[in-house]
């Protein structure tokens, strides 16, 4: 099973990217898909999360409104649409899947099964 994440890059602020996160090895049809960014010297934290079941999405209050999570189920494939991008959303995104748990539990690391190896942003001001 792997996660691979791509889409990453160099961008102005104001400026927008498209992260991809390509899923293989099992069908993710019935996972929550999260994206987590890691800037250097800070923890993980969550960003936004899809359920493949029903597309409930869930967002970090700092990117609400700037970044949209979608599934393509036919795909296997995640993304997270980049909008408005800051400085401060530099970082390093990883997307993961998680299987079974409750939307209060989303932003908590250890329930993700599989990771991806992690996708670059910087955005410079």
């Amino acid at each position: 099973v792997q996660l691979q994440a791509s889409g990453g890059g160099l961008v102005q602020a104001g400026g927008s990217l498209r992260l991809s996160c390509a899923a293989s090895g099992r069908t993710f049809s019935s996972y929550t898909m999260g994206w987590f960014r890691q800037a250097p010297g800070e923890e993980r934290e969550g960003v936004a999360y899809i359920s493949n079941i029903d597309d409930y999405t869930s967002y970090a209050d700092s990117v609400r409104g700037r970044f949209t999570i979608s599934s393509d189920k036919a795909k296997n494939t995640v993304y997270l649409q980049m909008h408005s991008l800051e400085s401060e959303d530099t970082a390093t995104y990883y997307c993961a899947a998680d299987d079974g748990h409750k939307p209060g539990t989303w932003g908590l690391i250890p329930i993700y099964d599989y990771w991806g190896q992690g996708t670059l942003v910087t955005v410079s001001s």
